[in-house]
């Protein structure tokens, strides 16, 4: 990240957490409080939109069966296909990264163009499986124990106790995850003790943002 443009006097902080472990609702309240935020779940949706080049490899791979009736990308079959096959994720994410890296730049100039100096969040849900904590100054880890992140799972996308925790298995296992972050906060409780959490942290961001962001 420091060859591009305009983002010497950023802060970048790369945000992760596991399946339902409350990672949004963390990334919603830092955005209310004045962080910019680049959001790679919804460039990965953008870059597979029907015409675009991911979207074509995709259903060259998988096949019709990926396709909706819209022709847009049926994302619960593909994650069906892709959970359940470690060859065919690493695949899918061959197929999207490239292409989700290039709208990210395109966004965080865009970004900074406008204000140099401020504060973005990447929400990345594969941050640590990626290792790509070389992009950003700090990371943060939104935690959650892995039964809660089970029942949270089961209970937002209504499937069974198995199927939520072969999706889990996936992901790094969410306590490794606590040595790589710099920064981690444990959504396990009330909303109000994430949210004082989470104020204290963007504290911390804005402190370091005074100072100069560190050297990537």
């Amino acid at each position: 990240m420091v060859s591009v443009a305009n983002v010497k006097s950023c802060l970048l902080i790369g945000v992760t957490g596991g399946i339902a472990s409350g990672k949004s609702t963390v990334v919603a309240i830092l955005k209310d409080m004045g962080a910019a935020v680049i959001d790679f779940d919804m460039l990965a949706r953008e870059v597979v939109e029907p015409g675009k080049p991911a979207h074509q490899e995709i259903v060259a791979f998988f096949g019709d069966q990926v396709l909706g009736p819209d022709k847009q990308l049926d994302r619960k079959k593909i994650a069906d296909i892709v959970f359940a096959d470690d060859k065919k994720r690493r695949k899918l994410e061959s197929l999207t990264h490239p292409a989700i890296s290039a709208a990210y730049l395109e966004r965080l100039n865009a970004i900074t163009a406008n204000d140099p100096e401020t504060i973005i969040l990447a929400d990345i849900p594969l941050l640590f499986e990626g290792n790509l904590q070389h992009m950003f100054h700090k990371t943060l880890l939104v935690y959650t124990p892995a039964p809660l992140q089970v029942k949270r799972l089961m209970a937002r996308d209504g499937i069974s106790q198995f199927e939520a925790e072969s999706r889990l298995k996936a992901q790094m296992d969410i306590d490794c995850k606590i040595d790589l972050a710099d920064y981690v906060i444990r959504n396990e409780n009330s909303l109000e003790d994430t949210h004082a959490q989470t104020k204290e942290i963007w504290q911390t961001f804005k402190l370091i943002q005074k100072e100069g962001p560190p050297k990537q």
